[in-house]
């Protein structure tokens, strides 16, 4: 069954279109992964389903049965979808434990102060963190690669239906990327989709993706398998303008 479903959404962004009439269909349990060069619209499209105020927004969107782009972005969160940022902004004077009670009680989650506890605790343990990150402020002295895994601990919490991942390989080493592939591998199940947004193919080498999606300029260009992205990885995003060329030639 489809969980979300675009159909030439298109947006804006201070009147310059960046996304140019993108549609696809993503099936519940399904891993897919986006990838394109620099540019080509792949985080606007995320914050666009999430409902970012600053984009101008055309087309159509369903999302679990209903009109995605009618609801406010908090409803949409509510409702299970979970975008990690590709680079999560601090919040001073917030320390992670609040942040947690205060997701958690917005998406009517909290538990008892007991079972709170133990299920943050849990959450970082899962990520890699220790629990005194509890009693830090969000975001605050923390690395890129201490942030994304925070990023992680509230998808754990949230146990959101559809999983954005915007970039969340970047400006992770090795032990922190396979701390990501075994956190999405062992959330993998039938009601649960993940979209996963990448410049490179190493994290799905990890998390071996049902089916891969190529962006360039704001349109999708290629898709395909998971060989696709190893196609990208040996060739560089230069074959999408090969494949173009032809395309063109041949409609000449």
């Amino acid at each position: 069954m489809t969980l979300l479903q675009l159909e030439d959404v298109k947006a804006s962004f201070e009147e310059k279109q960046i996304l140019k009439g993108v549609s696809f269909a993503l099936g519940k349990g399904e891993v897919v992964a986006l990838m394109g060069p620099n540019g080509s619209g792949k985080s606007t499209l995320a914050h666009v389903l999430m409902g970012d105020p600053r984009y101008e927004v055309e087309g159509k969107a369903v999302y679990a049965g209903e009109n995605l782009f009618q609801l406010e972005p908090d409803e949409r969160s509510r409702k299970g979808m979970f975008l990690s940022f590709q680079q999560p902004r601090e919040i001073p004077g917030v320390r992670v434990s609040a942040f947690f009670r205060a997701i958690l009680r917005a998406h009517a989650k909290l538990p008892s102060p007991e079972e709170f506890l133990e299920e943050a605790r849990n959450a970082l343990r899962t990520v890699g963190l220790p629990e005194e990150v509890l009693e830090r402020e969000v975001n605050v002295g923390f690395s890129g690669g201490e942030r994304k895994r925070l990023e992680l601990a509230q998808m754990l919490l949230l146990k959101p239906r559809l999983v954005i991942l915007d970039e969340i390989d970047s400006g992770l080493d090795v032990d922190a990327l396979r701390v990501v592939a075994r956190v999405v591998n062992a959330l993998r199940d039938d009601s649960r989709s993940f979209l996963i947004i990448t410049h490179y193919s190493r994290i799905l080498h990890h998390v071996n993706p049902d089916r891969v999606l190529i962006m360039r300029e704001g349109r999708l260009a290629r898709e395909g398998p998971a060989r696709l992205a190893w196609e990208i990885e040996e060739k560089g995003y230069g074959l999408l303008e090969e494949a173009a060329s032809r395309t063109q030639s041949r409609g000449m």
